[in-house]
């Protein structure tokens, strides 16, 4: 069986030259190999469908989380994430092999790392929403990472204790500009801006809006009454109900996350001839 007539590239690790050993009778490949789990160290990494830069970012890898680096090829690691399955090629340095016990998200669109316990100190590093980190420590107003970094304790939040609105979450990155592929406020797209918001309520979604359409919660009957938190999908587009009109969303005619009225972007989206709604989901039963 090969691999095109079966697999979604996006979520399984196989070319016909390399494979995941755990799919050595599934697919046909040359190779099958045992991935190396690594963790990511740089706060936002991009990954391409092939490896080079020019290539279009698929989606991005916020700071902590884990990868499975199966290939690597002049700086470049093709790997598979572990949040949520996706495969593609990276940065093969803003990689280590050091894994981290992660305790704490980050609760705000973006914060620093800092040498020392003083926001007065050249940051080391800027970290997005809902990347994690390892706390070892509490020091004056900071929290401590194992690797000594000071991260500003509000800025934080214990992975014991999630948000419990993934909309008000996904309204703190409003003005964020549209970026296909993006997760973080310097840049995300429709179904980013749904997957960290749900990251941050300890509910990991799919990456793309079609994988989140056809998996994430239950059908609700276009033309219904509709309630804060309810996706609306349309062909390759998800927003984000803010009340029973409004719509939020990271969107190329806008290029940013703005907030506007549904009927409006229904009525736009049908006269640009992308089409109408084609699904409504409602997320209580998944989070």
């Amino acid at each position: 069986m090969t691999i095109s007539e079966t697999f979604d590239r996006r979520l399984i690790p196989a070319r016909p030259d390399l494979a995941a050993a755990h799919l050595k009778g599934r697919v046909n490949a040359e190779r099958f190999v045992e991935g190396a789990v690594m963790e990511v160290k740089e706060g936002v990494i991009d990954m391409r469908r092939e490896p080079r830069p020019d290539c279009a970012i698929d989606t991005q890898v916020l700071y902590g989380e884990r990868v499975t680096v199966y290939d690597e090829l002049e700086g470049w690691a093709w790997a598979q994430l572990a949040r949520d399955g996706y495969v593609g090629w990276i940065a093969a340095n803003a990689l280590w092999s050091q894994l981290s016990s992660p305790t704490h998200r980050v609760c705000v669109p973006r914060t620093f790392v800092y040498p020392a316990a003083s926001i007065k100190q050249p940051p080391l590093l800027a970290l997005p929403l809902s990347a994690e980190v390892e706390i070892v420590e509490e020091r004056d107003n900071f929290f401590v990472t194992r690797d000594m970094g000071f991260i500003w304790k509000p800025h934080l939040a214990a992975l014991e204790k999630p948000a419990e609105d993934f909309v008000a979450v996904a309204e703190t990155l409003y003005g964020a500009p549209y970026l296909w592929g993006g997760k973080s406020v310097i840049g995300v797209d429709c179904s980013g801006l749904v997957q960290v918001s749900l990251a941050a309520t300890g509910f990991q979604a799919p990456r793309d809006s079609d994988m989140q359409e056809a998996q994430l919660g239950a059908p609700v009957k276009i033309g219904a009454p509709l309630q804060r938190g309810d996706l609306i999908f349309w062909k390759g587009h998800v927003g984000v109900m803010r009340d029973p009109a409004t719509l939020l969303h990271a969107n190329g005619t806008h290029m940013l996350v703005s907030s506007e009225a549904l009927d409006l972007v229904r009525d736009r989206n049908i006269r640009a001839g992308a089409g109408d709604v084609t699904s409504i989901r409602r997320l209580s039963a998944c989070v």
